[in-house]
């Protein structure tokens, strides 16, 4: 199967702009329609992210395989749809194959951590505090890759500075069976690191200044 490359609609969401992607796929529309990808699935998928079905674009997406498995745009169209319907563990797995072939996708580690860390503190979840643990990390792990490669990110230093305060929370947690105290505190140290990194490209941002307060706190108040 011919592979064809995707437009800049889809480069837009590749480089993490998840939040203004819709929009300006929309103004974008003609674009795409006049580079279309060969397989019709993808196209199918590619027209439902424009809509914002992103239950359907998965559906296309999947259908595109096996036929696209050498394509990472492909699969990160698929992994995107399947984060944007709360299903975190094949997105997981999805933007592992995207990172399997395209090693130095940003956007791909950024959501698959996000997917991670989502899953790790979804209320009333069923996993343990071990597997919470283990997510976590493993979301830190992939927003660290996602900056040794795009460093000038503010995004990235952000949602890092999430996951370490979420993993603080878990391990700071007296009464639970992974407390641990000096963890706790080097992740909260760590994510007012990075909060204060998010402050050097926008050092007005009242939000960001908020949650270094917060995440001060916190470690202050361990017990």
């Amino acid at each position: 199967m011919k592979r064809r490359t995707l437009n800049n609609p889809w480069k837009l969401m590749k480089l993490g702009l998840a939040s203004a992607s819709l929009a300006l796929l929309t103004l974008s529309v003609q674009a795409q329609e006049q580079e279309q990808h060969s397989n019709p699935n993808v196209r199918l998928g590619q027209k439902a992210l424009l809509d914002g079905d992103f239950k359907a674009a998965a559906a296309h997406l999947k259908k595109a395989l096996p036929a696209e498995e050498n394509d990472p745009d492909v699969y990160y169209l698929l992994g995107y749809s399947q984060f944007h319907n709360g299903a975190y563990t094949n997105a997981i797995e999805t933007f592992k194959k995207v990172i399997a072939l395209d090693p130095n996708h940003t956007s791909a580690y950024y959501y698959k951590a996000k997917a991670s860390n989502n899953l790790a503190v979804t209320p009333g979840g069923k996993l343990g505090n071990s597997a919470k643990e283990q997510l976590l990390k493993k979301a830190i792990e992939d927003f660290s890759k996602a900056i040794s490669i795009t460093a000038n990110d503010a995004k990235l230093y952000q949602n890092r500075a999430i996951a370490y305060r979420d993993l603080g929370i878990l391990l700071g947690t007296s009464g639970t069976d992974n407390y641990d105290k000096t963890q706790a505190t080097d992740a909260y140290n760590k994510a007012v690191s990075d909060y204060e990194k998010v402050l050097t490209f926008d050092a007005s941002r009242k939000d960001i200044q908020t949650e270094v307060k917060k995440a001060k706190v916190y470690r202050d108040n361990l017990k």
